[in-house]
């Protein structure tokens, strides 16, 4: 009895101090302020460290990390340290032993530290945690979740379980942080009706008012981003957070929101406006190529010419320094720019050659496209893309692929056609969509007409082609069975042999599938219709109805597009009008300062003009605001802006005088045609001289008419009571002679004189 109390004793002591040698070594890992020292004490007690002493060193080793800027992060030297793989070994061997929350957060930290994806350590504890996967908290489930994203297991099947889980506990689910962690992790597996249900929570749970929410929003876009949906309740709740959150907003996040918002087809004015005053003030602390890059995409398209010009000295002077990623972002922003920069572009195409073999597939198709949009005259590398683009094309499997670079490949100067590109576009034009089909006879077309085909029997091989083509293009239709994949395929097509071949045969397959056409897909079918100019009065009755049933659930802005379809193609249904009008005046706010502009022009194209929105615009405070936007806006949507309030002043004026708005356009009208008259249509050139002709001379007729309103008449001749031209010349009239054509400039001088008696305009 005494011997078994002594050894029980014994061994009580040799517990307590274990755990207190143990507790002791926890405490050193925990307090240990650099990597070395965590080093230095896995090195002396490899024997002494369990699971949780080894859990614990790579938290700290990447707590240690974190908190220094990315630049000066050390992770190379953590990672290929000695001490770090006897780290690894020992995780590896108790991986087991790990309770739940240590293996997701040992997980986390290795993958922080950029250890291999498939490292065996990263595998056994991504496999052990799929065994507790059931049993794991919400917060450790989120953080696996977004292990395994990293590691981009999209379609993986613990992923499948992981969005299994989710949709079994998301009525529980109250925090935003792991809402919006699990959402991005399991975007790939998710169902329709299970997305929507999580679209509903996040914009339940995300709060406008807490800033602390700033980081949640963005990845709620990458959501939105990675499941392709343009959500505008939950795009609309993150845009406000962020403009609440300004304190947080530096190069990096803007950049990055400015970026998911191209993608999802989202803009904001207030976020620009906002962007741009921030990025402007600090444009001298962008002085590494990573920020400088995403300053001259973010800043870039919106500066004014004094900051756009620093803009592109700066990045002319950064060429050598780029990574083959920033050339990409530096060239494709100079293509939204419209920038002629000739000494920048020079200066990027110099660099680029040591970049081509680092680029994949599809960048390089962007880098060609981009090339050509910018007018690059460099032959030489222009030449080096050609050989990378066929040697890719001759190992393409993928039909997507296959049409992309043969669609580039046309557009490369001087371009001699070998008879393996024809061979590969016949080879994999059963599986092309109507897109890809569109690329392909896009470049086809071009290399015909442009007689770039040289080997034996060249254009009977294309002719059979083309037939070939068009032939699977009207298979495809005639399978079509689902009008949202119909109008999903048909969203980036265009062009000539669209509207040649497959144009009416695509439009009587919507009426066939008519009965398909519901809220959520009225848009797209407007935006196709829109594209093809074809007014069809069973489609364009159906979208009215069904429009008119669901204004509640379509969004403001997609209604405007709507009427823009009928304004457009002429199409009066006035119950659908009068319906949409008076839904959007009670939804105004919904809308951006300019966006109200293009819907009041749409309206008053189509006739309407409502007195609450025609008062809101012609208003001195809505103008200034209007003004501040147009300021960020693309230059292309500048110009469609101040154009339509031209357009749309106009015709207040003449239409509606009782709202007593002033016409204020004489001097941006007078501004537009001067610049104009320098790029009068050769057509109309051609047809004014056959007007003289048959006139007897060109004193008898003229051409770009203006009315005091500035509407602008092709061809204008007086004719007497006889119906025989009279001369301006005897009715003093001044005519000015650019390049043979008589063009009337100044209407205050010449106005709507009055005719002689019985003539007629």
């Amino acid at each position: 009895m005494l011997c078994l109390r002594r050894v029980c004793l014994l061994t009580l002591r040799r517990c307590q101090a274990r755990t207190l040698c143990s507790d002791l070594l926890l405490s050193q890992i925990n307090s240990c302020t650099h990597e070395d020292e965590v080093f230095s004490l896995v090195a002396r007690n490899k024997a002494r460290l369990s699971e949780k002493h080894v859990g614990i060193a790579f938290n700290i080793l990447w707590q240690l990390q974190k908190k220094r800027p990315f630049l000066l992060r050390t992770t190379e030297y953590v990672k290929n340290h000695s001490q770090f793989l006897t780290l690894c070994v020992l995780a590896e061997n108790k991986v087991k032993d790990m309770e739940d929350e240590a293996i997701v957060d040992t997980l986390y930290s290795i993958l922080r530290l950029n250890v291999e994806d498939h490292d065996s350590l990263a595998e056994a504890l991504v496999t052990e945690a799929w065994k507790r996967l059931e049993r794991l908290s919400l917060p450790a489930l989120s953080k696996f979740t977004l292990c395994l994203y990293k590691q981009h297991r999209h379609f993986n099947p613990i992923i499948g379980q992981v969005a299994h889980i989710v949709d079994m506990k998301l009525d529980s689910i109250q925090d935003v942080r792991i809402l919006s962690v699990l959402m991005v992790g399991i975007s790939d597996v998710i169902s329709q009706s299970f997305r929507d249900r999580l679209l509903h929570k996040a914009e339940q749970l995300l709060e406008e008012e807490n800033e602390g929410h700033f980081n949640y929003a963005k990845r709620m876009l990458q959501f939105l981003q990675n499941i392709k949906l343009k959500y505008h309740p939950l795009l609309e709740k993150c845009n406000r957070i962020f403009l609440k959150s300004a304190s947080r907003l530096d190069i990096h996040s803007i950049s990055n929101i400015f970026g998911l918002y191209e993608q999802l087809g989202f803009d904001n004015a207030e976020f620009r406006l906002l962007a741009n005053q921030l990025l402007s003030e600090n444009i001298d602390d962008y002085y590494n190529p990573e920020t400088f890059a995403k300053l001259f995409f973010a800043l870039g398209p919106m500066a004014g010419s004094r900051v756009r010009e620093r803009l592109l000295v700066t990045a002319a002077h950064m060429a050598e320094e780029f990574s083959s990623h920033q050339v990409l972002v530096i060239l494709k922003t100079m293509k939204k720019m419209k920038c002629r920069n000739s000494h920048l572009l020079e200066k990027m195409a110099s660099v680029l050659p040591k970049h081509l073999d680092s680029y994949h597939v599809l960048q390089l198709v962007k880098l060609t496209q981009y090339l050509t949009g910018l007018r690059c005259r460099n032959l030489e590398l222009f030449s080096k893309l050609k050989i990378l683009l066929l040697g890719y094309l001759k190992s393409s499997v993928i039909p997507a692929d296959t049409a992309a670079i043969i669609r580039v490949l046309a557009m490369l100067p001087s371009f001699q056609v070998e008879e393996m590109i024809t061979n590969k576009a016949a080879a994999v034009l059963p599986q092309c969509s109507l897109h890809h089909l569109n690329c392909i006879a896009t470049a086809l077309v071009k290399w015909n007409h442009h007689d770039q085909l040289h080997w034996q029997n060249s254009s009977e091989l294309c002719a059979k082609l083309l037939q070939k083509l068009n032939d699977c293009g009207f298979e495809r239709l005639q399978k079509t069975n689902s009008l949202n994949l119909l109008l999903e395929e048909l969203t980036h097509v265009n062009g000539q042999w669209f509207e040649e071949v497959l144009n009416e045969e695509t439009v009587a397959m919507c009426q066939r599938l008519i009965d398909q056409i519901t809220w959520t897909n009225v848009l797209p079918l407007s935006f196709f219709l829109k594209k093809t100019n074809h007014r069809c009065p069973a489609l364009f009755d159906r979208i009215a109805s069904v429009t008119v049933e669901n204004t509640d659930k379509i969004h403001p802005s997609e209604i405007y597009f709507i009427l823009f379809l009928f304004s457009a193609l002429n199409y009066d249904n006035e119950e659908f009008f009068k319906s949409c009008i008076q839904h959007l005046t009670s939804n105004l706010s919904y809308f951006e300062i300019y966006q109200l502009v293009l819907l009041g022009h749409v309206l008053a194209v189509a006739g309407y003009f409502p007195p609450i929105l025609i008062t809101t615009i012609f208003n001195v405070s809505f103008l200034s605001k209007l003004d501040a936007q147009l300021k960020v806006l693309p230059d292309t949507l500048k110009q469609r802006v101040c154009s339509r309030l031209m357009k749309l002043n106009r015709a207040v004026c003449l239409e509606c005088p009782e709202f007593h708005i002033p016409w204020f356009h004489e001097q941006y009208c007078q501004r537009v045609f001067h610049n104009s008259m320098s790029r009068i249509n050769p057509l109309r050139q051609h047809v004014h001289r056959m007007l003289t002709e048959i006139l007897g001379g060109s004193q008898y007729s003229r051409i770009s008419v203006l009315t005091p309103y500035y509407y602008e008449i092709d061809f204008e001749c007086v004719l007497d009571e006889n119906k025989k031209p009279l001369s301006y010349m005897a009715q003093n009239i001044h005519l000015d002679d650019v390049g043979g054509i008589h063009l009337r400039h100044d209407i205050k001088d010449e106005g709507r004189k009055a005719l002689p008696p019985g003539a007629q305009r």
